[in-house]
């Protein structure tokens, strides 16, 4: 089970990443552009994914992670239900999202490794 605080710590590790409201809910953002929102009523969070990604992370575990059920989950916006999330797989999710919407010099930063190298 991942915590909202988790959630909050992680997510606000990324570079320049900032927690901002979204309408009912929690969003966290780089750059203005969004790449997680959290709700608090249904303890989940919705990332930005790349299609592939968002298949990726879906077949690992389909009731933990799943394509949000309309247009914009077609865009790669996915929902992780927090109570079921395994903390491996939301830290890579999480990742994944905030480089998808990062600027590519911040994006390189999050992808770097120990000895400098990217991924």
């Amino acid at each position: 089970m991942i915590t909202f605080d988790t959630l909050r710590e992680l997510a606000l590790s990324f570079p320049e990443a900032t927690e901002e409201p979204h309408f009912e809910k929690i969003s966290f953002r780089v750059k203005k552009k969004i790449f997680a929102t959290y709700d608090d009523k249904q303890k989940r969070v919705t990332v930005k994914l790349s299609e592939i990604d968002q298949d990726v992370f879906s077949s690992a575990d389909k009731v933990a992670i799943y394509p949000v059920e309309n247009k914009w989950g077609k865009q790669g916006w996915t929902i992780i239900e927090m109570d079921s999330i395994n903390e491996d797989l939301f830290i890579d999710a999480l990742t994944k999202s905030y480089c998808e919407v990062a600027p590519k010099k911040l994006s390189i930063l999050v992808r770097s490794d120990a000895n400098g190298q990217t991924s």
